[in-house]
């Protein structure tokens, strides 16, 4: 497995892979590898001849100066993972190659819309941070396709718009959220749960299923439904902080010509902030 910081040598390793007619993937990731990250690896080598994994973590996607500094960081650990799961080239670049000229200088993507509604109306600037950091890592990669974990589903929306309306020639793969056996969705964040809070957690992703079904029986008073969701969510030791029924294609609320819907949820279980998703279909 190949490592590279800089800018230039990845550059020429990409020329190298171009000039031999190889199919790239990447997979844009913040480090702290965990078995999702490794399920967007496998779906990368299933459609491609080499796999580029990026690990950085992007100051530009996080509002707060201390959950940047205490994200976890696992560089060492995230080699030996990939290497065993065969990746071919690691591009682990310093904040300084990306933004040379520091955050305020840094010409920026911004999706309009999706980028301010929803989740990026709690977290502002997050999404823009997350489609420059995505759109510059495609200009230096040159992927034939990317893949994302469909646990940020307004992210892996947004990333979607921004490839149509940029004009790249990207695929980009959606793979479906990556579960622990009591059904948690897995996160790096995870790692901010206490003993006691991770036994509490999977009830997020039951509570969701339940508010789902609901759907899938037919239910349609949606405020009534996220009322008496919220109020589970508290009972049960969460602190709400986002959740939306929407129209799983648009993002936007539920028409009668929606024929797919997404619960979007986030909240907070002692210093960890956890979000999931599921999608319904309207049609059955």
């Amino acid at each position: 497995m190949i490592i590279i910081e800089s800018l230039p040598l990845l550059r020429q390793q990409i020329r190298c892979w171009r000039q031999d007619g190889k199919r790239i993937a990447l997979v844009p990731t913040m480090g702290n590898l965990h078995n999702g990250h490794m399920m967007l690896v496998d779906e990368a080598h299933a459609r491609a001849d080499v796999v580029v994994v990026s690990i950085f973590v992007n100051p530009m996607q996080f509002e707060r100066p201390d959950d940047l500094a205490r994200y976890p960081r696992t560089l060492r650990e995230d080699y030996e993972k990939l290497a065993r799961r065969g990746v071919d080239l690691v591009f682990a670049p310093v904040v300084g190659d990306i933004y040379p000229q520091g955050l305020e200088q840094q010409t920026y993507v911004d999706v309009p819309g999706i980028a301010t509604m929803l989740e990026g109306a709690s977290r502002p600037g997050h999404f823009c941070g997350v489609a420059t950091i995505v759109s510059k890592l495609f200009n230096l990669v040159q992927p034939d396709l990317a893949c994302f974990g469909e646990k940020d589903y307004q992210q892996w929306i947004l990333i979607r718009k921004m490839v149509a309306d940029m004009g790249y020639d990207i695929d980009i793969v959606g793979v479906p959220t990556v579960r622990a056996k009591d059904g948690l969705a897995l996160s790096s964040r995870n790692n901010y749960l206490t003993a006691d809070e991770r036994k509490i957690a999977p009830q997020l992703h039951m509570i969701m299923n339940a508010l789902t079904q609901q759907l899938v029986n037919g239910e349609r008073h949606i405020d009534e439904m996220l009322e008496q969701t919220t109020e589970q969510l508290r009972a049960a030791g969460f602190t709400p902080d986002a959740l939306f029924i929407r129209d799983a294609d648009s993002l936007q609320p539920l028409t009668a010509d929606s024929r797919r819907a997404v619960v979007l949820m986030a909240a907070w279980l002692g210093q960890a902030r956890l979000i999931d998703n599921q999608q319904v279909d309207l049609t059955l």
